[in-house]
């Protein structure tokens, strides 16, 4: 089993760099938090930390194996080499494994973050009526659309997950407008990948879904868009309150975006849209990343600078 279980990690969810995506994902909310209430100062870590990186980690791991079980009549026909539908993974090696991880993360927040045991329950809750496709898997598994609208918010629940420790755990008003800031950039992201992974070129759809299919290649392109615009607004405003110069690298790639959505949609044959988005997410995340270090690591500099930018 434990073989098993190591091809399908491996395959499916490669732990190390999932663990870092993780850990990306929990302290650039974390960060965020603590930079736009001023509270770099009294930044201390301790063991909840970890425990609510290590939470993210199992809980996407969690909706990874969720999907297996979902998806499985599907992927035996459209992803027939994948562990699971293949045989080359049991049904009950991923039971075990979702039991473990379940576990685990229970533990960890019992022990490590009492204090946000309503937050996991939510989360936990959601993930469960995820898996049940919200009891209504006949309508849901037909409705590409109706998918996305109850599923891909779950990314909203983790967002809010680490928003309330990180308040808690500072002091920190939580009904603020820069945490609902927060809240939605780091969802588009998430939204807009699931969104153009599922767009194709007229000569690339199969029998799998998409979204190209289902609207038309150009709605689906100004969809996109439409996500896009959202995000570079949301993630302007928040890097003009910590570092102002950065904006210009966001408002620079989402130019660069719209550009290359507009050769998409005359040439669709010429390249995966979904590899330009990713491209352009790695660079705006990674530009957020920066500036959140660099003010973490430079606090005076970093409030000079947005002195000079800001009246």
């Amino acid at each position: 089993m434990l073989k098993r279980i190591g091809v399908y990690l491996k395959e499916m969810y490669p732990v190390l760099p999932r663990l870092f995506l993780s850990a990306v994902l929990f302290f650039e909310i974390y960060f965020l938090v603590i930079l736009t209430n001023d509270k770099t100062t009294a930044i201390r870590f301790s063991m909840s930390e970890i425990a609510g990186w290590l939470t993210v980690f199992f809980f996407l791991l969690s909706l990874r194996i969720a999907d297996e079980f979902k998806d499985f009549e599907s992927d035996k026909k459209l992803f027939p080499e994948r562990p699971y539908p293949s045989g080359r993974v049991k049904k009950k090696d991923l039971v075990a494994l979702l039991a473990v991880i379940s576990a685990a993360a229970a533990a960890l927040n019992a022990v490590f973050l009492r204090g946000n045991l309503i937050f996991f329950g939510i989360l936990c809750v959601y993930a469960v009526l995820m898996g049940v496709w919200f009891f209504s898997s006949y309508k849901m598994q037909k409705n590409l659309l109706l998918a996305l609208l109850t599923h891909n918010p779950v990314q909203l629940f983790i967002n809010l997950y680490i928003i309330a420790f990180t308040c808690r755990k500072y002091g920190i008003e939580p009904l603020r407008f820069d945490n609902l800031m927060i809240l939605v950039t780091l969802y588009f992201p998430g939204l807009v990948w699931e969104i153009s992974r599922k767009i194709r070129a007229p000569g690339e759809e199969t029998e799998y879904l998409t979204y190209s299919k289902l609207w038309g290649l150009r709605r689906a392109v100004r969809f996109v868009l439409g996500v896009m615009t959202l995000d570079m607004l949301t993630s302007s405003y928040l890097m003009f309150r910590l570092f102002p110069p950065a904006v210009a690298t966001v408002v620079g790639c989402y130019g660069w975006l719209v550009k290359k959505c507009v050769d998409f949609i005359k040439n669709p044959a010429a390249f995966r849209l979904v590899k330009k988005i990713e491209l352009y997410e790695y660079v705006t995340e990674s530009t957020v990343i920066a500036v959140e270090a660099f003010c973490v690591l430079f606090p005076l500099a970093a409030a000079k600078a947005a002195g000079w930018w800001t009246p």
